[in-house]
């Protein structure tokens, strides 16, 4: 059969084992999952869908039906909107009422767990869009630390200047593009926000935040603190859930035949006074302290920081919970430059990718060969649900070998003071750990250091402890599917 009749079939049989397309409210993917927001989640078959070949597993978090896919799911997402026809009514209200119902009735912890999986929810809407290109322009950046490192470019030449350029836009106009994305997830009119987004990274306002006499303005008599939005992430995606109710109270109060017109100005006029004037400021200062909370647990003590994340974070991505950390990394590269954190998360990965990776060279399993091998590579790549779902959770202890390179990974990280310059990691992503305007030193040597370490440790912790083809007796490869 061919590649493209397989992803329809199995679209075809996601469909049928979730509820059919009249229990969908939405769906979204990420690297490796379809996210579906479903009506009823009891309609779904759990272990159905978990047998059917070409899906890895499924999970329940943030208010999200996932199933994991793989590489392809980009094609299985193509496939299952090709029989149901894009989700156009993307609110939050309808994709959150049947939780919304439940909540309502639970203790203060099923009020606060509801919360937070709306939080996780619009953090994994808002982002995921945006994480491939984040990644890819840090790689991008790093090659060209390298590069002037090795004199190959010089920072005033036109290749620099270009380069540069394409590295930098990403991050430079993200208020705009999470105002975009965070608007399809929350139920608000993109381009709108997108345009707040706009004026929040506007030249003028951002070269006026940056000087200290201009800093300090007045809006129609209301003093007003002007900083700079450029590569912030929570402004805007508060603008996004503002915009959702400043729009429908516009269309409310303003007759139809001149709402073309002056809903969208309006709209843009009103978000944009709010965050400038009201709330942003105080918001970027919280964004600030967050960075900075971080970076002050993390000096308490780097060592025991990078043990305990280092332990426990690919436990997170199981749950599909390691999306609420991603914003607070690109908060904290927006903020201070660099993120000590996201060091430390990329040795989770290689981690990851070695105990598979031991899985390859010690079993004599034709078919387990071949998907161990493929998910090293997609965990050395950044990618670990792959080797989470196709062997390492599996083969229990493989995990747990894993687990254990991953929290001495992160002690010996913390030991080094492993910085991070780019939201980019494990073996592909060396590029972000090579200092900015300085080239390779003495950091991108502790990077060396600790992640093949880590990938050492994983590798022999598994091949004496980890695996054995004896494993297969209980627990086929073949019989998984």
């Amino acid at each position: 059969m061919k590649k493209t009749t397989n992803y329809q079939q199995l679209a075809q049989a996601i469909l049928k084992n979730i509820g059919g397309k009249e229990n969908i409210n939405n769906l979204i993917h990420c690297i490796t999952r379809l996210r579906f927001y479903l009506k009823d989640e009891s309609l779904a078959n759990d272990e159905a869908i978990k047998q059917l070949s070409g899906v890895i597993n499924v999970q329940k978090a943030g208010g999200q039906y996932q199933v994991v896919i793989g590489q392809a799911v980009t094609e299985v997402y193509d496939a299952v909107i090709a029989l149901t026809g894009p989700f156009e009514n993307d609110s939050a209200e309808q994709k959150t009422q049947p939780v919304q119902a439940n909540h309502e009735s639970k203790s203060m912890i099923g009020t606060v767990k509801y919360f937070f999986s709306q939080l996780i929810g619009v953090m994994t809407g808002a982002m995921i869009p945006v994480i491939g290109l984040l990644a890819g322009a840090g790689i991008l950046k790093g090659i060209l630390a390298a590069c002037l490192g090795f004199h190959l470019l010089t920072i005033n030449s036109g290749s620099y200047l270009i380069l540069n350029s394409i590295g930098d836009a990403i991050f430079f106009f993200l208020p705009i593009i999470l105002g975009f994305t965070a608007a399809k997830k929350l139920g608000s009119n993109p381009v709108n926000i997108a345009v707040v987004g706009a004026v929040l990274t506007y030249p003028n306002i951002i070269k006026a935040a940056s000087q200290v006499a201009t800093a300090h303005i007045s809006f129609f008599g209301i003093p007003t603190t002007l900083v700079s939005y450029t590569a912030s992430v929570f402004p805007i995606i508060i603008a996004a859930w503002l915009g959702k109710y400043i729009e429908h109270f516009l269309n409310r109060v303003i007759p139809s035949y001149i709402r073309s017109i002056f809903v969208p100005i309006l709209e843009v006029l009103i978000l944009s006074l709010i965050i400038l004037v009201g709330i942003g400021p105080v918001i970027t200062l919280l964004g600030k302290g967050l960075a900075d909370l971080f970076i002050t647990i993390y000096n308490f003590n780097p060592a025991l920081s990078g043990l305990v994340i280092g332990l426990f974070y690919q436990t997170m991505v199981i749950f599909g919970l390691h999306w609420g950390l991603i914003p607070i990394v690109i908060n904290d590269i927006a903020t201070n430059g660099h993120s000590y954190l996201n060091a430390i998360l990329s040795i989770t990965m290689v981690a990851q990718g070695g105990a598979v990776l031991a899985v390859f060279l010690k079993t004599k399993n034709k078919h387990l060969k071949e998907i161990s091998l493929a998910a090293a590579i997609s965990a050395f790549c950044g990618v670990t649900e792959p080797a989470l779902y196709g062997v390492n959770l599996k083969y229990k202890r493989v995990f747990i070998t894993a687990s254990i390179a991953s929290g001495v990974g992160g002690l010996i990280t913390g030991l080094l003071h492993v910085n991070n310059y780019a939201l980019s990691g494990s073996l592909i992503g060396f590029p972000a750990f090579i200092t900015p305007n300085v080239g390779i030193n003495q950091n991108f040597y502790n990077y060396l250091i600790s992640h093949y370490s880590t990938l050492l440790i994983a590798l022999i912790l598994t091949l004496l402890w980890g695996y054995s083809d004896r494993y297969l007796k209980s627990n086929t490869i073949e019989g998984s599917k």
